[in-house]
């Protein structure tokens, strides 16, 4: 049919300048066989004459000038173009930086210093116990092949057990006292402190709640509210204590063991304080008693240690002893009486010389009142 178009190519009833070439469908002779054309590429017609034909971008050239940072960009003459600085030789400086930070790098993981008070441990690869470094300068293998951890083992730690509520135990009289106190210690062995026990410290706080337990189980109430008493509970405790870690291998000294609250519980705080104060009142009356006792016995003993003196001197010389001591025993008789003896020859035995000198100032008495005038009477 002439001048119907063929969706695939030319049309069927003209030729390429738009006249009729009579085509019935066959291919003249001496042309290419005509297909189906592509539809997605541009075909010869009228427009297209002398062009190159167009093609769609493919996956290559989407993605060829892409990476995962974005679209790529070069250098040239209006593009950016990054450049490090040369060496004056026209060398990179690139190998200098890097070994540069490798030496660096070696320095700072290779050596270490230790201080006076601590101890480092080597660890192969972080899990592998290598080797204890000592106070001082110590080289290793740079890290990861080798890591240290150093720790202070001279610090005295402090573990305050019991202290915020209520720590009621059992005394031996079947009693409850609510007691807190504080466990002093140090590291000892760092190794064994490290690697022997998952948890150090948590350890160490249920040893002494157990050790004291059993000290204050075998021990009187009012033993450990004296003071005295605590100091023995204290010093038990630490005992106790220090050999279940070293039975643990724990690598812990215990410096100390000091006991900082010892009360009645809160439901009986009130009756535990009256007995308390007749406790403390009967301890003071005792002690008044021993300090009166004590008295007594150091008179007692210096009156015998006295007569012991007397008697030695009385062996060496019995008369002149015997004479002093009479004259001593009539001093202290006749001190207070009104008369005196006086043996003389030619003289009264008795003179009433006190009765004399009584009378003489009763005499001076008279004439001083005598010598002062009356007052004048009615007044003139």
């Amino acid at each position: 049919m002439a001048g119907k178009r063929n969706p695939w190519g030319r049309p069927s009833g003209k030729s390429g300048d738009g006249e009729d070439d009579g085509d019935t469908g066959d291919t003249p002779s001496g042309e290419t066989p005509r297909g189906p054309r592509n539809p997605w590429l541009p075909g010869n017609g009228v427009g297209n004459r002398g062009e190159r034909p167009r093609r769609s971008a493919s996956i290559e050239d989407i993605f060829k000038n892409r990476g995962p940072e974005g679209p790529r960009r070069t250098g040239g003459p209006g593009g950016p173009n990054f450049r490090l600085p040369q060496r004056p030789g026209g060398k990179s400086w690139f190998p200098v930086a890097m070994g540069a930070i490798v030496l660096l790098w070696l320095a700072v993981t290779s050596v270490h210093f230790v201080q006076p008070r601590e101890q480092g441990i080597v660890m192969w690869l972080g899990g592998k116990y290598s080797r204890t470094m000592q106070p001082g300068t110590n080289f290793t293998f740079p890290w990861p092949i080798q890591t240290v951890d150093v720790t202070n083992v001279s610090e005295i730690r402090q573990n305050q057990i019991g202290e915020g509520g209520e720590n009621l135990i059992l005394t031996g009289d079947q009693n409850l006292v609510d007691l807190s106190y504080l466990v002093r210690w140090n590291i000892k062995d760092l190794v064994q402190f490290r690697f022997e026990l998952a948890e150090p410290e948590e350890t160490l706080n249920e040893v002494a709640e157990a050790a004291m337990r059993a000290a204050v189980a075998e021990t009187q109430l009012d033993t450990i509210l004296s003071g005295a008493g605590r100091q023995q509970v204290e010093q038990r405790v630490r005992s106790r204590m220090q050999e279940i870690l070293d039975a643990y291998d724990a690598g812990i000294a215990v410096q100390g063991v000091e006991i900082a609250r010892t009360e009645a519980p809160q439901q009986v705080i009130e009756a535990f304080n009256d007995v308390l104060a007749a406790r403390q009142d009967a301890e003071r009356n005792l002690n008044d008693a021993r300090r009166y006792e004590q008295q007594l016995l150091a008179q007692a003993q210096g009156g015998a240690a006295e007569f012991d003196n007397i008697y030695e001197e009385y062996r060496l010389a019995p008369e002149v002893t015997r004479r002093r001591l009479y004259y001593e025993t009539m001093e202290s008789v006749l001190a207070d009486t009104d008369k005196t003896i006086v043996e003389a020859d030619g003289v009264t035995p008795y003179l009433p010389l006190p009765e004399v000198q009584r009378r003489a100032r009763r005499g001076q008495a008279n004439g001083d009142a005598a010598a002062v005038p009356a007052p004048p009477a009615g007044g003139q």
